[in-house]
């Protein structure tokens, strides 16, 4: 085939490597609120709107490093979000602030970390009145 015929256009699974399976489970279950899908042997899948998101081991001999990749996920209000997860114990780097402003809405982001230190972010576009 060739490589223009080729376009990678939808994300269908993330992975990120995670040091105890179900304290990580716990949290992405259970403080985020995602849906389990299912368990396979060492990982855990989770459905997050189109995309499928794994947790598992990392590979023999190697040690869990958090990424600098930063999963964004879209909540309807980010203040909300940011209180509810907050009282549940989340710690967060940034509390909810406006990233930009464009011409319609605003772009506004929290960001926590992962019982690993992976990077996630709360995403949030508010309608200009």
């Amino acid at each position: 085939m060739p490589v223009e015929a080729v376009q990678l256009n939808e994300i269908g699974q993330i992975a990120l490597t995670v040091s105890d399976l179900a304290r990580s489970q716990q949290f992405y279950e259970k403080t985020l609120g995602m849906k389990l899908l299912f368990n396979a042997g060492t990982m855990a899948f989770f459905q997050c709107g189109s995309v499928r998101l794994m947790l598992g081991p990392p590979e023999p001999g190697k040690a869990v490093h958090p990424s600098q990749t930063i999963l964004y996920f879209k909540v309807p209000d980010i203040h909300a979000a940011h209180a509810a997860l907050f009282a549940e114990g989340v710690a967060f780097i940034h509390a909810p602030h406006i990233v930009a402003r464009m011409k319609d809405h605003e772009l506004w982001m929290a960001v926590l970390r992962d019982p690993d230190g992976h990077p996630l972010a709360l995403m949030c576009e508010k309608p200009i009145a």
